[in-house]
């Protein structure tokens, strides 16, 4: 083994696996975990590393954000006041008409944005660009470039989304198999029935593209009741009847929430059949998903910030931690077992979302650590204290909950 560059030492892993210590050490080489070891033992082993006392604090694998879209945030700029209709058609024409006038999308902006992920403890996330007819690839060009100014500090995993519609904006398709040779890891789609009216053609322009290239596929769906649902059934036949298998996502989906009783059992079933996988933000008044039976029937669950102050909705913050105390709350969780759960959420069991095997505190995993002041893990969940510390691909990027880099 190299030499380590750096120990954080007498950490409490807030999910212990292997190790079991109550107090381990962390020894890190180059952007991995190279070493998990007894608290006080690493810096005796490698005298010549730097050290940074962990002062017994509670250890979080980085945050994985699932679902963001870091391209169309004002943040950082004056206030805007929230405006158009609230409805899905009523924001995307409201954005329409004023982004221009405040310079979205754009590197410096989505940066901002990259920036307070990382000082909340985000070090990887799974972000939805937009692909227009007005803008053609500039903000999958400006999150790329963002990114690489961070120095690969938050892993950015992109989704090319058609924002403004599929099949209503011919040229659209062709741009989204751009996007693809551009560097983005999937397309996304959005409500075929509600946006393009068209569900038959959205679907399977989308599925040719994930077909021909290898490439994921996120579907916004914000259609409700029974039109969700039969959109539900049209994309799980489509991923089988392609092979798409595991690299198809679902974002929001209320419909899901909607279906009760068998017609929601027969769903589950067939998603899981599809390895159709979902994320949520868990948005206040819809109705909570079957959260239990998704998980239990292997069907993956990550959570996401959606859009942080932006010409959608003046919310959020960047703090992955506080949608996962909303995410409990929403879905009634009350017991030490959930809440920790829902913190994994945010963490561990989001590592497919972007393309990792495994994400967490053990060797070979990227040394993506977050530590804070709280008992434990469900303790930090509901308090939400501020990042003592933050570590990204193995350097120290946030210390006292402000940015280092």
């Amino acid at each position: 083994m190299s030499e380590p560059n750096l120990i954080l030492t007498g950490i409490r892993p807030a999910f212990p696996v292997t190790h079991g210590e109550a107090s381990v050490d962390l020894v890190i080489e180059g952007d991995r975990i190279a070493e998990v070891v007894p608290s006080g033992t690493a810096a005796v082993a490698h005298p010549e590393a730097v050290v940074e006392d962990g002062r017994g604090m509670l250890a979080l694998p980085g945050l994985i954000n699932a679902h963001a879209h870091v391209d169309k945030s004002w943040w950082g700029r004056e206030w805007v006041p929230y405006g158009g209709e609230a409805t899905t058609q009523g924001r995307i024409a409201h954005e329409r008409a004023h982004r221009d006038e405040l310079g979205i999308p754009s590197a410096r902006g989505a940066e901002l944005v990259l920036r307070e992920f990382l000082r909340h403890g985000t070090t990887s996330t799974r972000s939805h660009v937009d692909v227009d007819l007005g803008l053609g690839l500039k903000a999958v060009e400006d999150v790329l470039t963002a990114a690489d100014n961070l120095g690969g500090a938050v892993e950015v995993e992109l989704v090319a989304f058609p924002q403004d519609g599929v099949v209503r904006r011919p040229g659209v398709l062709k741009l989204l198999e751009e996007a693809v040779a551009l560097g983005a890891r999937n397309i996304g789609g959005l409500d075929p029935a509600g946006i393009d009216r068209d569900p038959v053609a959205q679907l399977d322009g989308l599925f040719d593209i994930v077909d021909r290239t290898g490439a994921g596929l996120d579907i916004h769906l914000h259609d409700p009741n029974e039109l969700g649902a039969f959109q539900l059934e049209l994309i799980i036949d489509r991923t089988l009847a392609v092979g798409a298998q595991g690299r198809v996502n679902i974002a929001h989906g209320f419909a899901l929430g909607d279906t009760k009783g068998v017609a929601q059992q027969e769903l589950l079933h067939r998603l899981a059949e599809g390895g159709i996988s979902w994320t949520t933000v868990a948005p206040v008044r819809t109705q909570p998903l079957p959260w239990r039976a998704m998980l239990e029937g292997g069907i993956r669950l990550g959570l996401g910030t959606d859009g942080i102050r932006d010409l959608w909705n003046p919310f959020g913050d960047g703090d992955l931690l506080k949608v996962a105390l909303t995410f409990a709350r929403l879905h009634g969780m009350h017991n030490d077992e959930d809440l920790a759960r829902a913190v994994s959420l945010a963490t561990g069991e989001a590592a497919a979302f972007v393309h990792r095997s495994h994400h967490g505190l053990e060797v070979g995993d990227r040394a993506d650590v977050v530590l804070v002041d709280a008992k434990n893990v469900q303790d930090a969940l509901v308090r939400g204290p501020r990042r003592e510390l933050v570590i990204a691909g193995g350097r120290v990027v946030a210390r006292a909950g402000e940015l280092t880099i």
